[in-house]
């Protein structure tokens, strides 16, 4: 009887333990050991990571939106005797060979980069265009990407004066130095036997939307203009501020200025995009401030203007802007 009992006891105690072990790393858990996820930071994004589905609009590029077009590299002549280069992207135009022998004319936007040393040809940008039916050029300017040898990086010159009281007039100077090589590349393009010049439109983001915004004031022969968040990072430049102002109003093309909620300061939609609505053609002279886009001020500056999450918001109005005036 007592081994019986015995057997009785130790099947109770081996059947309790399993139980008693779950419960105790439970309790370890709620205690002080969590069970943590990872934090995942969208790409392009600064500060606290947040997950992606925490961040508005952010998003994986699909396979579609990752299938980019060919991109050619080619040199063109800049001011000064520089030698410039930029990325090209053709309709269908694989080979340098293929496109010695494109035997029509294509519209075309011609893409000015902002401030990142290797801008690297925007090809998910260019994909928006090349598959509309557009040749999409995107020159880089000395100092950056690949004509970084052709002289100083922009960012370098403006450290030089950084905290100086001349520093407003200074940036303005610089602006305009290298707005020089935006209009060495449209010269350049223009002569280009796959390019018809009498349909090119102009874009650019950032410091390169303030190129944009200064080639539009020089008319060299654009039929309209897309400019991204110009000035939005040195918006408190006050000599820059009213320099695109003046650029803005004296300008003729048709212009489409853009930002999202969340940019480092929406004066340029604001300010430059309230001298457009009064030039009082809202067909011709467009501005438009979209709802916020990402977590960081950085998403929703170049993010939005460059990534296929934030391409994927605006398109539809840019490229209907487009059909209007150019194509």
């Amino acid at each position: 009887m007592k081994t019986v009992h015995a057997i009785l006891v130790a099947l109770v105690v081996a059947a309790a333990l399993p139980a008693y072990s779950r419960a105790g790393v439970q309790g370890q858990r709620q205690k002080g050991v969590p069970h943590r996820r990872m934090p995942v930071t969208p790409h392009g994004g600064e500060g606290s990571p947040k997950a992606p589905h925490q961040c508005p609009g952010v998003r994986e590029c699909t396979d579609a939106e990752n299938d980019l077009p060919t991109q050619l590299h080619v040199e063109f002549p800049g001011p000064g005797g520089m030698t410039l280069h930029g990325h090209l992207y053709v309709p269908g135009v694989t080979t340098r060979e293929e496109l010695r022998n494109v035997a029509r004319r294509y519209p075309a936007m011609i893409y000015n980069h902002g401030s990142e040393q290797d801008p690297k040809g925007v090809p998910h940008l260019a994909k928006l265009y090349v598959d509309h039916g557009y040749v999409f050029f995107a020159p880089d300017r000395h100092g950056q990407g690949l004509s970084a040898d052709a002289g100083p990086y922009h960012v370098d010159e403006q450290q030089k004066h950084k905290g100086q009281p001349d520093f407003g007039a200074w940036d303005v100077k610089l602006h305009e130095l290298y707005n020089k090589d935006v209009i060495a590349a449209v010269e350049w393009f223009k002569q280009q036997p796959y390019v018809d010049a009498k349909r090119l439109a102009m874009t650019g983001i950032s410091f390169g939307g303030i190129q944009t915004l200064l080639t539009a004031e020089k008319d060299p022969g654009i039929k309209a203009y897309v400019a991204f968040a110009p000035s939005a990072e040195s918006w408190g430049v006050a000599e820059l501020r009213e320099r695109l102002k003046t650029a803005v109003r004296d300008e003729t093309a048709p212009m489409f200025i853009i930002q999202a909620q969340g940019d480092y300061n929406l004066g340029p939609v604001e300010t430059l995009g309230g001298i457009l609505d009064h030039k009082g053609r809202p067909l011709r002279y467009r501005s438009k401030l979209y709802p916020r886009f990402g977590c960081t001020n950085q998403d929703a500056h170049a993010r939005f203007a460059m990534s296929c999450d934030g391409i994927a918001v605006w398109h539809e109005d840019v490229l209907d802007f487009l059909d209007r005036w150019v194509k």
